[in-house]
């Protein structure tokens, strides 16, 4: 359970949000924004609006992908799709990656360069793109990580 008594809250306080309900505690969570907020900002941002920005799903793409492209993984892979708009920009489009992201330069302009950030870790050879019906598709093997490194916790 969440450490309360490392915080200046007395024990009614941790019994109320020990029996709250999720709607409660979005609830409460809200009343406390909008309090917190100073009063000239309250009219330019609703609390709720600023508590969805922080609920975004981890898959989900960004809105202002130029490229449009897609990634997802499977066991073995990291796929990243791109859409080529304009057949010449295959002629000019160079791709890299590091092992977390994939980074497309030359498309659409000449000096563009767009960083996608991979699902999983993968390996630095063994990558292949193939371009068919206006798709780019690079295929790029997942590395297996399994260097844990152990932290100690330590009790206050």
């Amino acid at each position: 359970m969440f450490p309360f008594n490392l915080f200046p809250f007395n024990k009614d306080m941790k019994n109320m949000f020990q029996n709250m309900k999720p709607d409660e505690i979005d609830k409460y969570v809200q009343d406390i924004m909008e309090k917190m907020m100073p009063t000239g900002m309250r009219g330019m941002m609703n609390p709720q609006d600023l508590m969805s920005s922080f609920q975004t799903p981890l898959g989900q793409q960004n809105t202002t992908n130029p490229l449009n492209s897609s990634t997802f993984e499977t066991h073995d892979f990291v796929f990243v799709r791109i859409p080529i708009k304009n057949d010449d920009w295959i002629k000019q489009v160079r791709i890299y990656h590091t092992s977390n992201q994939l980074i497309a330069e030359g498309v659409p302009e000449y000096d563009d360069q767009h960083k996608i950030t991979l699902p999983a870790i993968v390996k630095k050879k063994g990558a292949v793109a193939t371009y068919k019906d206006g798709i780019l598709e690079i295929r790029i093997p997942k590395n297996i990580d399994m260097q844990f490194s152990q932290v100690d916790v330590t009790e206050i």
